[in-house]
């Protein structure tokens, strides 16, 4: 594990009591998460833990049923592209890129939200429009190269081999200027070569000012990378701590191993919580896919 100080700390990201309930089913209770400046934090837990669920309580896609989340003090909106604007930038646990559109092209579709340029001017193309594109190609450039990808800028994305896609996702969340980005299992399904080109990507993201809270089922890649780990089971916080504090609780020994604990809820709670998670991702494609 790599951690940075700095001279001023200050909270980026603040939960509050979250909750978040799917008809008669708790998915995620009461939660409470700080992300700080200068900090990688790690969120992990068994399948259902309600990862994913509460990431999308954060990032706007799911409104919580209770709850707070603010973002550098201010209560954000429950809408994905004005959390975006707010700051907060994430990937999915399934790669969302556009297969079709170019390397550049798909990091320019993640500065939409910085740039100010409005239709008229962009029919138009005035003086104006034309600086503001030319700079976002510049600034996407720059993100090209910082993520190892600028050689292959003009190459369509889904040509990418798996390793360099995922890159490619997190190029693009850069593209907005966060102050705070959110990774859903950057890793999955990577070779432990490219688990370690990410794990340096991420310290690079963090050393550069970004904070980073990540999701992940690789604890030994969570462990080296996070300042602190938080741990999910069945939706509550269970533990949170340093790496050593964690990886040396009981009940997250426990929790992994299958064992059960005082409290701890029974395999049927389990997998209903796992699926009320995956029919709610099953809608949120639907209406994507309405969407468009």
């Amino acid at each position: 594990m790599t951690t940075t100080t700095t001279a001023t700390t200050t909270t980026v990201l603040d939960a509050s009591d979250v909750t978040m309930r799917f008809g008669g089913l708790t998915a995620v209770r009461s939660v409470d998460l700080t992300v700080n400046t200068g900090e990688i934090v790690g969120l992990i837990g068994p399948n259902g833990a309600g990862k994913t669920t509460f990431f999308n309580c954060l990032t706007g896609l799911y409104v919580p049923t209770s709850g707070t989340v603010k973002y550098k003090g201010t209560v954000l909106p429950p809408k994905p592209h004005l959390v975006t604007q707010a700051g907060i930038a994430r990937t999915f646990q399934n790669i969302r890129l556009f297969a079709n559109m170019t390397v550049l092209e798909n990091v320019l579709v993640g500065r939409h939200t910085r740039t100010k340029e409005g239709l008229w001017s962009a029919l138009l193309r005035l003086p104006s429009f034309t600086k503001a594109e030319q700079q976002s190609r510049e600034r996407a450039m720059e993100l090209l190269e910082f993520t190892g990808l600028a050689a292959k800028a003009d190459h369509l994305a889904r040509n990418l081999p798996y390793g360099e896609q995922r890159k490619l996702e997190i190029a693009r969340a850069l593209a907005s200027e966060p102050g705070l980005l959110l990774l859903d299992e950057p890793t999955a399904g990577m070779n432990p070569q490219e688990t370690r080109a990410t794990e340096e990507l991420v310290f690079a993201i963090r050393d550069q000012g970004t904070a980073v809270l990540v999701i992940e089922h690789d604890i030994r890649f969570i462990m080296n990378l996070s300042d602190r780990v938080t741990v999910l089971v069945q939706g509550e916080k269970l533990v949170e701590g340093t790496a050593d504090v964690v990886q040396a609780d009981e009940r997250v020994i426990a929790a992994y191993l299958g064992t059960p604990f005082e409290g701890a809820p029974g395999t049927e709670e389990a997998a209903e919580v796992e699926a009320a998670e995956a029919e709610a991702a099953e809608a949120q494609n639907t209406r994507e896919g309405d969407a468009t």
